[in-house]
């Protein structure tokens, strides 16, 4: 029998992929205000470009690698069968007139194929955006455009389909929890927990940023001078809208409006409270001052903690969770002054480092399985193997995709470009007019009609921002 379709559901997964694609912008603004002024178009362009490459990417074989059946042992699904949507529409209506859902992979929820495609479009896109804030300041928007569509096909997609779409890292009899723990009824006995995106999206971008941190190497100054963020208020906005969208993006992966959504929305909330009250703890005791960086960055380390386990935890252990995720990644923003590497954005510190904690903290905190429920330790072992199969599939895929670009077109910008700030040099915008360029002769802050600067205004204006944001 052909599934109906059920409006209230689709309704409700329409909504969530419009709320996690507002997250995309979120993270522009997030990003945005943490950087220098001199960059702060390029970095908001660096999120709103993924938008539009992977938007077309994953319609044309983003979505069939990502959930059509296994090839390569289960490393990614077959890009040919659902290329362009092919076979995935129309649904159809049956002798009764009842609209129906048809090879849809949420359709016994009555949500149909479009409507899940459309959910896991913005999932895609945000990975990518969030990549952005380990290489600020510094590559090459060009390169950054290739790299988005190379990098979400060789990663993103594999990943997606290795999770979620029946793959290697999934409860498939073929997978690996299977061969840790047996199978009970053709599938994996002790089964991976992934609700929304721990190993997927977060684990693989943070990976990715340190990845290409590493390639293209510091920031002209790093460790020598401040790199203050520029605009405060921007980064709260960023995180404030996150925040929003990431409702859709854990409660819509309950995949229909049902009790789970409503416990993961409500995990999400308590996890996220709980991870700002954390890091707002550290910044007082170690440094004397609670931030509004500090508040903002303390949310999305519970955000990026929660996801994974929105669905397996009870808001108490989702308090919890919030907690430990707030106070270790205070602590892990850090490790790139003392480890030398330069994550701008604190990519890593936050994003692979609060997504290892929730996809851990599972098999130490589900409320089926985990180890504090007496459920024993295989889950957690299994959480254990998946994180580290996540980190060095996109450790390993990344550098190679990373190597070949800095070889053929290069990753960095030019010496003179970055020392003048991307905006100007790149786009040929600034983002704050200081020349009251704006309503005489339309040039509305671009190079139009004025004088590029040299690096040594470039430097005074930065100069100029940083005593701005220290009154």
């Amino acid at each position: 029998m052909v599934p109906t379709l059920d409006t209230g559901n689709n309704a409700w997964l329409l909504a969530s992929a419009a709320l996690v694609l507002l997250m995309t912008p979120g993270v522009a603004f997030f990003y945005g205000g943490m950087v220098r002024r001199k960059s702060v178009l390029n970095m908001m362009m660096m999120s709103f470009s993924a938008m539009g490459v992977v938007g077309i990417v994953y319609v044309l074989w983003g979505y069939s690698m990502s959930f059509s059946p296994n090839v390569a042992g289960g490393l990614f699904g077959d890009p040919a069968t659902a290329f362009g949507m092919k076979g995935l529409f129309p649904e159809g209506v049956n002798a009764d007139g009842i609209e129906t859902v048809a090879n849809s992979v949420l359709s016994g929820s009555g949500v149909s194929s479009m409507a899940f495609v459309a959910f896991q479009l913005t999932f895609a896109i945000i990975t990518v955006a969030l990549i952005s804030g380990s290489v600020a300041d510094r590559m090459k928007f060009s390169t950054w455009l290739v790299f988005s569509g190379v990098w979400v096909t060789l990663v993103y997609f594999p990943m997606a389909h290795m999770v979620w779409g029946g793959g290697l890292l999934s409860g498939w009899e073929n997978g690996i929890a299977a061969k840790l723990f047996g199978t009970t009824d053709g599938v994996a006995s002790v089964a991976p927990i992934d609700f929304a995106g721990g190993t997927v999206v977060h684990i693989n971008a943070g990976v990715a940023g340190l990845m290409l941190a590493l390639l293209l190497g510091k920031r002209r100054g790093f460790g020598k001078e401040p790199m203050r963020p520029h605009n405060v208020p921007y980064t709260m906005l960023g995180a404030a809208l996150l925040w929003f969208g990431w409702f859709g993006f854990n409660a819509g992966s309950a995949g229909a409006a049902n009790g789970l959504a409503g416990l993961a929305w409500l995990n999400t909330s308590t996890a996220t409270s709980a991870a700002m009250l954390g890091w707002l703890a550290v910044e007082m005791i170690r440094d004397k001052h609670a931030t509004g960086v500090g508040a903002a960055s303390g949310v999305v380390a519970g955000l990026v903690a929660i996801t994974p386990a929105a669905g397996a935890l009870s808001p108490v252990g989702a308090i919890a969770l919030g907690l430990v995720a707030g106070v270790i990644c205070a602590l892990a923003v850090g490790l790139k002054y003392r480890l030398g590497y330069d994550d701008s954005l604190d990519v890593v510190g936050v994003h692979l480092v609060g997504g290892i904690i929730g996809t851990v903290g599972i098999g130490f905190l589900g409320t089926d399985t985990g180890l504090f429920y007496g459920g024993g330790g295989k889950q957690l072992v299994v959480q254990i193997v998946i994180a580290a199969c996540a980190i060095v599939f996109s450790a390993v895929l990344t550098t190679v995709i990373g190597l070949a670009l800095k070889y053929t077109m290069g990753l960095r910008a030019d010496e003179e470009n970055e020392a003048d700030g991307l905006d100007i040099t790149v786009h040929g915008e600034s983002a704050y007019d200081t020349e009251g360029s704006v309503g005489s002769g339309g040039s509305g802050g671009t190079l139009a009609g004025r004088p590029k600067p040299t690096s040594s205004s470039a430097r005074d204006g930065e100069e100029s921002s940083k005593e701005e944001v220290n009154a």
